[in-house]
């Protein structure tokens, strides 16, 4: 007896949660030879801004963690995602991507994300510093993290680069919001399953598909996003990007960088990038 079968339905992560886009639009992802892989939510500036005001409330339990837990976490993520491996790969394939290249960029996801959970207890003293100055006092410089970090991330390598982006920003204390491939956006929503079984706190991490024409300004523009990541080449999107996040004084970062797989896309200064250094001052003598 004939079935049919029952195909995935891909939404969005926001909150721990998988909502449909409150707009109901969705649009259509098809494969090199034209053919439809799936119906992805289309997400809104509405979606955006919910996602903000849910990252904010997680970010300052997030912040004030550990650096052992947030690194028990992160290599949780890489345990999950080991386990579920063939799944990506198999998703990866069905986007365009050779069966050899697909299984090295999640063995390298898998990698990126260990990476930085040795890196959540070191950065800060690789980064940190007791300042000398001309008087009684101790003076500390140490990084916290910026607060909510809005991300569009890489269109190629959409596995690699989404991790790549991530990892730094979460192992340093920040909650985020990720817009994820456009054009291969299958595996951010199969990795948003990994993260809500890795306990990962929910609203850390927040991941959106759509169009990056739609809210690429709206992330840029946003008064309570502390810092804005762009992954793309366009300079008129980045000159965009950087003229309303003036409004706020939001930092700004730009990777134009296509290959994801090189020893130059994993370092601690893509933690340092989003954290503010603050000092402290205290007398030496009472």
């Amino acid at each position: 007896m004939s079935r049919l079968d029952i195909h995935k339905t891909y939404k969005l992560y926001i909150g721990g949660k998988f909502p449909r886009t409150e707009s109901g639009r969705y649009y259509a992802v098809k494969n090199k030879q034209g053919s439809l892989i799936a119906n992805m939510c289309l997400a809104s500036r509405k979606d955006f801004r919910n996602a903000v005001v849910i990252a904010r409330k997680a970010q300052t339990s997030w912040g004030n963690a550990s650096a052992l837990n947030k690194g028990q976490i992160l290599y949780r993520i890489a345990e999950m995602l080991e386990s579920r491996k063939e799944q990506f790969i198999a998703e990866l394939i069905t986007q365009g991507e050779e069966a050899a290249k697909a299984k090295n960029e999640v063995d390298l996801a898998i990698d990126r994300l260990v990476y930085y959970a040795g890196w959540s207890d070191k950065y800060q003293q690789i980064f940190s510093a007791v300042n000398p100055v001309a008087s009684s006092h101790f003076n500390f410089s140490n990084l916290e993290p910026v607060g909510v970090v809005a991300i569009v991330a890489p269109e190629e390598q959409s596995l690699l680069g989404l991790i790549s982006m991530i990892a730094p920003a979460i192992v340093g204390g920040n909650s985020i919001i990720v817009l994820a491939s456009e054009s291969k956006p299958l595996t951010a929503i199969s990795f948003a399953e990994v993260l809500n079984s890795s306990d990962v706190p929910a609203g850390v991490v927040n991941i959106l598909t759509g169009k990056r024409a739609e809210l690429t300004s709206q992330m840029a523009s946003h008064m309570d996003v502390n810092t804005i990541v762009y992954c793309g080449k366009d300079a008129a999107v980045i000159k965009n990007i950087n003229e309303l996040a003036s409004n706020n004084l939001k930092r700004t970062i730009f990777y134009k960088k296509n290959d994801w797989t090189s020893e130059e896309s994993q370092s601690p200064y893509f933690i340092e990038k989003m954290q503010e250094v603050k000092t402290t001052w205290h007398p030496t003598e009472i």
